[in-house]
């Protein structure tokens, strides 16, 4: 309990960014090894691991940031993987032990990580709608992006969601079209198939 605690006194003590990445990071490493298998047998080459830099940087640009127009200008995008699996297989890097507290600028700003274990107390779905309603009730925060397992838990993040500000900027991922929710929605496939190297010409030539 004291470890469950923990995470959770983590969770609201931190000082968050105006722009936050939550990210279910088993569900993603799935997705992300279904479409590497899926890809390799339809285009006939080897699907190398993601790069989780760009990969990162797309769901930023898919969640409405842009690259900064002075490069004096200063933007942080906190990045929180919620994990059980010691790392992800299907990322470079994807140990989440090498990720915590490790950071990268970019051209849309510097990026902190964060990796938060799921302790035994609590699922992770639990500890994902519990954080989100931290990150998105949070007043610092402007502009959320939520990667979440909503093949499975959906209806729990879009209920968690109902009673976020409305002027926050906050853009759900999904691998389908879901119904309702008052924040955007954005096909999650898309920045994967990116940061995998899957370019629309060569899927233009199967067609």
């Amino acid at each position: 309990m004291c470890s469950l605690n923990r995470t959770f006194a983590r969770m609201n003590d931190t000082k968050w960014s105006e722009n936050v990445i939550l990210v279910d990071a088993d569900y993603v490493d799935k997705v992300a090894f279904d479409m590497i298998v899926n890809f390799e047998r339809m285009l006939g080459r080897r699907i190398p691991q993601a790069d989780i830099a760009q990969w990162m940087e797309y769901i930023a640009l898919d969640g409405g940031l842009r690259p900064l127009a002075d490069a004096n200008t200063e933007r942080s995008i906190q990045t929180v993987l919620l994990y059980q699996q010691p790392q992800m297989k299907n990322f470079l890097p994807g140990a989440f032990s090498e990720l915590d507290g490790k950071a990268f600028s970019g051209r849309l700003g510097e990026f902190l990580i964060s990796s938060v274990k799921v302790e035994e107390m609590v699922t992770k779905d639990d500890l994902f709608i519990d954080s989100l309603q931290i990150i998105a009730n949070a007043a610092e925060v402007k502009r959320l992006m939520v990667i979440a397992d909503t093949d499975h838990i959906y209806n729990k993040v879009r209920d968690a969601l109902r009673q976020a500000d409305p002027d926050k900027h906050i853009t759900v991922f999904t691998m389908q079209p879901m119904q309702g929710g008052d924040y955007r929605q954005e096909i999650l496939g898309y920045s994967l198939m990116a940061a995998l190297g899957i370019k629309s010409e060569e899927l233009n030539a199967l067609s």
